[in-house]
């Protein structure tokens, strides 16, 4: 008979969008786990979600819960500005981290928090959810396992339903580091070849007050694979019709692509044309089932003692696409990553 795993205690940091999300995961879908306490800056919140999943321990200082002997981990749902520190901190007091991405925008924050966890010997798994994602996984595995012969080009086009608030965008790092950072992740992924060099080309066309802060909200970018394939993506910040997230390989011997999920197949024909439902429109609709399976993967590594499957150095490299991605728009040229990151193939 085979023996029951430990669940795992965990505790959530930030009960926002996403934590709201792994909190009601792993209090009523993940049996692996058992949430035992959620922290935010704003107590109510945390009351709110701890009230919602049936647990007992709510603050306003995830300090506490880091000062825990019983909680074994951490999901770090904060801020981004705040996820190195309390990496950081996480680490030395010995739990296991789940973190969203990005770990940080500078680099050197960044390498800070990955040599904490390093020292401290406990596992880090950042939140790049959209690997989970059952298409999109399809597509990875047929390019792996040779379906399409050799990969030649990518394409992704990532566009949201409608720009996120100006005081999101105000502290974001910008459009290479808040929603191309996900496309970087996944050209990875799906190709199974590191990026050596990056080309954006960027405007503003959806609203000019995302231009008046530095930002941009339509964005086309090329790379170049170290395997010598090429790829795009597209993003625009508003795509009057939903979430619309594709994905296209193709190849010496064929071509596999990922179309958007609708809320529902009826197709409608008549006179007129051919009519069906639109994309869904909420990222949090589209990426629910992706979202419950990442986090099942990292209870399973910690049940397992397993590596993470999304690790640290994961989470590292698309902020340095997205520093080149940067330079190469600023500086209307081909930006190879070793221009900002000398380290980026170690």
């Amino acid at each position: 008979m085979m023996a029951t795993k430990h669940k795992i205690n965990i505790a959530v940091i930030g009960a926002g969008r996403i934590g709201k999300i792994h909190c009601e995961n792993l209090a009523s879908v993940l049996t692996g786990a058992e949430l035992t306490a959620i922290a935010d800056i704003n107590l109510e919140a945390a009351q709110e979600s701890a009230a919602r999943c049936n647990v007992s321990t709510a603050v306003p200082d995830y300090h506490e819960l880091l000062a825990d002997p019983d909680i074994e981990a951490v999901v770090i749902c904060s801020p981004t500005d705040t996820h190195a520190q309390i990496i950081q901190e996480a680490a030395a007091a010995g739990k296991h981290i789940f973190c969203e991405k990005p770990i940080d925008h500078e680099l050197n924050m960044v390498d800070q928090a990955l040599e904490a966890v390093e020292q401290a010997g406990v596992k880090l798994m950042v939140g790049f959810n959209r690997r989970f994602d059952p298409n999109f996984q399809k597509v990875h595995n047929m390019v792996a396992e040779g379906n399409i012969g050799e990969p030649h080009i990518l394409h992704i086009i990532s566009r949201d339903p409608a720009p996120p608030p100006m005081e999101y965008l105000e502290v974001s790092g910008g459009i290479f580091f808040d929603m191309t950072i996900h496309d970087f992740d996944m050209a990875r992924y799906l190709m199974g070849s590191e990026v050596s060099e990056i080309y954006a080309a960027g405007a503003v066309k959806v609203d000019p007050k995302i231009g008046a802060i530095g930002d941009l909200d339509t964005v086309i970018i090329t790379l170049r694979f170290a395997n010598g394939a090429i790829g795009t993506i597209d993003n625009s910040r508003k795509a009057v019709y939903g979430y619309d997230q594709r994905v296209e390989v193709f190849g010496s011997e064929g071509m596999v692509t990922a179309y958007n999920p609708v809320s529902d197949t009826h197709i409608y024909s008549n006179q007129e044309g051919i009519h069906s439902a639109l994309p869904l429109n909420f990222f949090l609709e589209r990426y629910a089932t992706s979202y419950m399976l990442e986090m099942r993967e990292f209870i399973e590594c910690l049940q397992n003692n397993t590596p993470p499957p999304v690790s640290g150095m994961d989470g590292r490299i698309p902020i340095v696409m997205g520093l080149a991605a940067k330079k190469s728009y600023q500086e209307n040229r081909p930006v190879q990553l070793n221009e900002v990151d000398g380290s980026n193939s170690k």
